[in-house]
């Protein structure tokens, strides 16, 4: 029960990191890797704040500034400076490094005793349960911290996962989605398409730092390397939801992305807990990754061969 609610807590904070990609990705259809820049500097930014005294709201609050201003960069660098998308990304993805080490002032920080979103939403959850560190849950012993700091993930996926889905129907969401889609439509329109991708990016980006705030929170200490491969985590966990919702409505795709990033840690930690040297989690992601990638081409190509079956069976007849 403790590895379940581990993996689902991991889960639901990369599943920030996956709706962030599923804007830059699948709606804008933007190569962007600001996100691996983007994840560490939200961590790093939170971390500062929570070091100087800051709360942990206004702390998760500047980290998800800080991703929208590396996204905004990224954009910025992509639409006025006419720079290959990719490339921005490598840029400010680059440059971040240097900043996230200037932000923490090292490469890692620990945050022991600084007051996070998990420490204070462990003694909210304490008080209901009646102080107790275990609670029984269907006949399993659960730390108390483990089940509120799955409680708080639940609740904020909840808010920020319905929150996305409200502004994707409005007009400037719709418009979002129409230039990813038909960037010629959007101009014909009358809206600006360089402002419409950069603030996607913006938003993008911010979700990334969102994931990377909680993490550090969660976690308890901050590095500066936290970023990398994060792009590969959030892809993988876009494909796997298509899998699983198998709908090309941006409202399943949302919940897909989150169901997929859940579903992303659950193997890796069955992986690590059958026995996997975790020198090796970067090598059994990326087989992942190629599972998820393939998969769908597999399963389409062996649709068709049905259907040619089918098809001449019938003619047979």
């Amino acid at each position: 029960m403790v590895l379940l609610i581990s993996a689902f807590n991991f889960g639901l904070i990369f599943a920030f990191l996956a709706l962030g990609v599923y804007i830059s990705f699948r709606i804008f259809h933007f190569p962007d890797i600001t996100a691996d820049g983007a994840f560490a500097f939200g961590g790093a930014a939170t971390t500062a704040m929570l070091v100087s005294g800051w709360g942990p709201i206004v702390a998760t609050g500047a980290g998800f500034l800080a991703g929208m201003l590396a996204g905004a960069t990224t954009g910025i660098l992509h639409t006025r400076f006419r720079i290959h998308g990719l490339l921005s990304g490598i840029l400010v993805m680059t440059a971040l490094y240097s900043v996230n080490l200037h932000v923490l002032g090292k490469s890692n920080v620990t945050l022991s005793e600084a007051s996070t979103l998990n420490k204070s939403w462990t003694a909210i959850i304490k008080r209901a349960f009646g102080d107790v560190e275990r609670v029984d849950i269907l006949g399993w012993m659960v730390g108390i911290q483990d089940l509120a700091s799955l409680l708080l993930m639940v609740l904020l996926m909840m808010v920020v996962g319905s929150t996305l889905f409200c502004f994707l129907k409005t007009k400037f969401g719709t418009a979002m989605r129409g230039s990813g889609d038909n960037p010629q439509m959007i101009l014909a329109m009358g809206v600006s398409d360089k402002l419409l991708l950069t603030f996607g990016l913006a938003l993008a980006n911010g979700l990334t730092a969102i994931s990377g705030s909680l993490l550090v929170q969660y976690q308890e200490f901050a590095d500066v390397q936290m970023g990398i491969g994060m792009v590969v985590w959030g892809l993988a966990s876009v494909i796997i939801g298509e899998s699983l919702v198998g709908e090309s409505r941006f409202g399943l795709l949302i919940a897909g992305a989150i169901l997929g990033s859940v579903l992303f840690r659950m193997m890796i930690a069955i992986a690590l807990r059958c026995g996997l040297n975790p020198n090796d989690l970067k090598i059994i992601t990326a087989f992942f990754v190629f599972i998820a990638l393939v998969a769908p081409q597999w399963s389409r190509k062996r649709k068709a061969r049905l259907l040619v079956a089918k098809a001449r069976v019938a003619g047979d007849a």
